[in-house]
């Protein structure tokens, strides 16, 4: 498989003083794929999606580089990596807190809606038919009603299936879900998890899912990256990295879930 995204030598440097927050880092993000990146809280991996995002606060220190010459490829054949993606049309982002993401003066279906007339150059009612069935597609109950629901008439998992719709509007070629479903109850974040498989598979995207849960990871991924203080500690394929993980860092959070059980996990990933 051909890369889509190529990070080399990647660091990302908040406060010059406290030294780099992530990195170095090398390793492709290769095209199709479904790769969970896991860690504790301040482990660097939400550095990392915002990064590839273009989403790092101004004033933030790269060295390194992203490149992209699965776009470039896509784009006029040359492989070169250039081109810098579009947030939208190239990159979903669905971020922790839906409610954070949302406006919550305008109307959900509308929101959807400018999403697709801005990256798909739709006129109006044909954007508004698209957002409709984004809101089908994710399975919103009543997608009709819902078009003129505002998010805090929806709830926890609603708005994140709002969101998600909104993510994956415009068709990207990379979906980001950072911390996509830790603010849910566990039942709405197996739905989630779920929902955001089958819209990777049928829209044919590749997948960055960011989590501190390595069991929800092993559900969905076919690769697992783990991070630990700004490094990547292991990369490798889900029923590896699960059954015979090789830091220690990840055996201690395995441990943490499973008791070194690792059967259960295991049965998902394969």
């Amino acid at each position: 498989m051909s890369a889509l995204a190529t990070i080399s030598k990647l660091s990302i440097t908040y406060n010059a003083s406290a030294g780099a927050a992530l990195g170095p880092l090398d390793f492709d993000i290769v095209e199709g794929e479904k790769l969970a990146v896991i860690g504790e809280s301040g482990s660097g991996k939400s550095t990392l999606a915002l990064a590839i995002a273009g989403l790092l606060p101004t004033g933030t220190r790269i060295d390194g580089t992203i490149a992209w010459p699965g776009l470039a490829a896509a784009d006029d054949g040359d492989r070169d990596g250039k081109r810098v993606p579009e947030n939208g049309r190239d990159i979903g982002f669905v971020f922790q807190e839906a409610a954070a993401s949302l406006d919550p003066v305008m109307p959900v279906g509308r929101q959807i809606a400018e999403v697709v007339r801005t990256h798909r150059r739709l006129g109006w009612r044909a954007a508004c038919r698209e957002a409709e069935a984004m809101l089908r597609r994710v399975r919103l109950p009543d997608p009709t009603a819902a078009m003129n629901a505002y998010p805090h008439q929806l709830s926890g998992g609603q708005k994140q299936r709002v969101a998600i719709a909104a993510a994956v509007a415009a068709g990207p070629r990379l979906l980001i879900a950072d911390e996509a479903t830790s603010a849910l109850d566990t039942i709405v974040q197996a739905e989630i998890v779920m929902l955001i498989r089958r819209l990777v598979e049928e829209n044919g995207m590749t997948l960055l899912f960011v989590s501190h849960d390595i069991a929800l990871a092993a559900q969905l991924a076919d690769r697992i990256a783990v991070f630990h203080d700004g490094e990547m500690v292991e990369l490798g394929e889900t029923a590896q990295v699960i059954g015979q993980p090789r830091h220690a860092y990840t055996r201690s959070l395995l441990a943490a879930h499973i008791g070194l059980d690792t059967e259960p996990l295991l049965g998902r990933a394969s």
